[in-house]
Formats: structure tokens, C-alpha cells, sequence
């Protein structure tokens, strides 16, 4: 790995702690924001994604795995609805664990695949009809965009089924906020 993914990989784990930790309010703002960044990823960094042989698999592969570590990050992630009607989410050490293990995993991979597991790696990918380094690099910026995408969509499902008041017990859509941001 470069330096630069390097520091693009520990920014976001930093990013991704330091924006979720603790218990935050929930505005659509903190709901759009991740969304709107993966979006502009994913236009960055696929603009060339390969698909000759299995690399079109080896990418359903890791939207899929993204989108299931989303959904566990989610669940990771409580809502709930105060009295004064504000929904807030709570992320312990649970949420940061997982992020750390998905980060740590991509970073453990990519250094590996450059030096003891190499021939393995290669192996697989040639028995495998996978075309390259360039092949895994898009498998996991998909699973790392759907991730963050899965992660904000069941925040949104979960908030959207909070009762209206601390009390009720009636789901009903998030209302809109009632002060800028």
C-alpha cells in the first residue's frame, strides 16, 4: 500500500469513530453526509473497474459483504427517541471494534497480498479468473462504499420506526427538524 492509502484508510477510520462515537442526534444532515461522500467515492475511485473474467463476481461479492457489515454496524449502532422527541443514536466499542476489524482487514490484505501471501493470492486469483491487484482494489472500495451506504440506510429504517413520542408506542416517520444546521 502507498502512503496515501495509507492515510486515506486511517482518516476514514478516524473520520467514521470521531463522527459516531458516543450518542449524537440523529439529523438528516449526519444521514446524508456518509451517502453523499460514498457517492463521490465511488465516482473517484470506479471509474475503471474491471471486468473481464470473475471480477464482476468478486464485486457482487463485496457489495454483499458491505452491505451485511453495514446492516451488523447498524444494529451496532442504537436510536432512540428522547422526550423532548429528538431521535439520538448511541456507537460504543462494539460499533468501534467492527470498523477497526473492516479497516484493519483491508489494510492486513492489501499489505499481504504485496509480500508473504502474494503467491496465494495469485494463485486464487488465476484459478479463480480474477484479472489483478486492480480487481481487488474495486471488490473493496464496494464493499467499503456499500458499508457505509447499508450503515446509513438501516439508521434511517430504524429511525423511521421509533414511536412519535418516548412514551408512544406507535411507529411513525422521523419528522422533519425544525432548526437549521
Amino acid at each position: 500500500m502507498t502512503t496515501a492509502q495509507w492515510l486515506l484508510n486511517i482518516g476514514l477510520l478516524i473520520f467514521i469513530l470521531a463522527t459516531n462515537l458516543g450518542t449524537r442526534p440523529v439529523t438528516r444532515r449526519r444521514l446524508a453526509m456518509p451517502l453523499l461522500l460514498a457517492a463521490v467515492a465511488g465516482v473517484l475511485l470506479l471509474a475503471n473497474v474491471p471486468t473481464r473474467g470473475n471480477d464482476v463476481a468478486l464485486d457482487f461479492i463485496g457489495g454483499g459483504a458491505g452491505v451485511a457489515l453495514g446492516i451488523l454496524a447498524g444494529v451496532l449502532m442504537p436510536v432512540r427517541r428522547r422526550a423532548d422527541g429528538a431521535v439520538t443514536s448511541t456507537a460504543g466499542l462494539p460499533y468501534a471494534l467492527l470498523w477497526l476489524l473492516v479497516i484493519g482487514g483491508r489494510i492486513a490484505f492489501a499489505e499481504s497480498a504485496n509480500g508473504w501471501a502474494a503467491a496465494g493470492i495469485r494463485d486464487f486469483s488465476i484459478s479463480n479468473a480474477i484479472t489483478g491487484a486492480d480487481a481487488w482494489t474495486a471488490a473493496f472500495v464496494i464493499m467499503a462504499l456499500s458499508m457505509v451506504a447499508a450503515r446509513a440506510v438501516t439508521t434511517v429504517i430504524r429511525c423511521r420506526v421509533l414511536p412519535l413520542s418516548a412514551d408512544s408506542g406507535a411507529p411513525v416517520p422521523v419528522p422533519a427538524p425544525t432548526h437549521g444546521y
